[in-house]
C-alpha cells in the first residue's frame, strides 16, 4: 500500500522530469560594454571594453530593481515579465544604455548585452 509521502515523492519526481517542468527563471543576463574607450578606433582593435562595477537599474510601473556588473562587465537579474526602462550608474556619460528599454518575457532568462556611450570622440 502506498503512503501519502511516497505518492508525493513520485509526483515530484515525475513533474521534475517532465520537459519544461523545471521552474524557469524570468529575467536577463549578459555583459555591459562601454565605449569608445579611445579617441581613435583602429582596425583590429576593439573600441569597446567590458564595464565593471556598473549598476543597472530596471524600472517598471514605479518599481526599480538593480544589479551590479562583475569585474568582467557581466550581470544577471531576475525580473517579472514586462517592459522596463534601463538606467546605469555610469557618470557623467552613459546613464542611458543602449537599449534603453527592454522586454522581459515570462519564463525566459534572455541574454541581452548593453552598451554605454562614454562620450569620447
Amino acid at each position: 500500500m502506498w503512503s501519502m509521502g511516497r505518492t508525493l515523492a513520485v509526483i515530484a519526481i515525475v513533474l521534475g522530469s517532465a520537459p519544461g517542468a523545471a521552474f524557469a527563471a524570468t529575467g536577463l543576463h549578459g555583459v555591459v560594454f562601454r565605449g569608445p574607450i579611445t579617441p581613435v578606433c583602429r582596425a583590429g582593435t576593439s573600441c569597446d571594453a567590458p564595464a565593471p562595477a556598473v549598476t543597472l537599474t530596471f524600472t517598471r510601473a514605479g518599481v526599480a530593481r538593480s544589479t551590479r556588473t562583475d569585474a568582467h562587465g557581466a550581470y544577471r537579474i531576475a525580473l517579472p515579465a514586462g517592459i522596463y526602462a534601463v538606467h546605469t550608474s555610469s557618470k557623467p556619460f552613459g546613464q542611458t544604455p543602449r537599449p534603453a528599454n527592454v522586454h522581459v518575457r515570462a519564463g525566459h532568462l534572455d541574454s541581452l548585452d548593453f552598451t554605454i556611450d562614454t562620450g569620447i570622440r
